[in-house]
């Protein structure tokens, strides 16, 4: 059984991985309105990603005997104005999700839960990844964007992204 304190950070974790997908679904819809399907594509594949972190998490939990909950999950609120806008606040969430991670890391730590330390050394791995990914992503926006060549290039290169399950779904 796990400790209730690491037991609850988890099933609200379970809760923050569904509003990223929200968030990065209301951010295809930005780029789909703004006539940007690569960037649309790479959020909608990023949406699933979070959604796979979700069921991850869920599992875990289950697997635990701990009991998944489904509070409501907040709608996204944000407003943009530039093409980069989305992008910068893709980094900023993921670097709170990282945080958040972290949060949980910590007090598994102080708790002595190994188990659950080591089902979050995915995670905190896969929050570097994002990270970059999304640092990257804003790099080659401020390198290319402004150019309508350049972010015609960029959009094409978005629009390869293919969304594969995480390896983690299927242990």
């Amino acid at each position: 059984m796990l400790n209730q304190n690491i037991a609850d950070m988890l099933n609200d974790q379970v809760n923050k991985e569904l509003y990223s997908a929200y968030l990065y679904l209301d951010f295809a819809n930005y780029y789909a309105d703004e006539g940007l399907d690569g960037f649309q594509n790479w959020y909608e594949v990023q949406a699933k990603e979070e959604r796979d972190h979700a069921m991850i998490i869920r599992r875990y939990l289950q697997d635990n005997g701990v009991r998944v909950t489904f509070p409501a999950i907040a709608e996204p609120d944000k407003a943009f104005h530039a093409h980069i806008d989305p992008l910068k606040a893709g980094l900023e969430h993921e670097q709170y999700v990282t945080s958040l991670i972290s949060d949980i890391y910590s007090a598994a730590f102080d708790a002595k839960d190994f188990k659950t330390m080591q089902f979050l050394d995915w995670f905190v791995k896969e929050q570097v990844e994002e990270e970059k990914n999304a640092d990257d992503l804003i790099k080659k926006m401020e390198l290319f964007g402004s150019d309508p060549k350049g972010l015609y290039m960029l959009n094409q290169e978005l629009l390869a992204r293919v969304y594969t399950p995480s390896t983690m779904l299927a242990e």
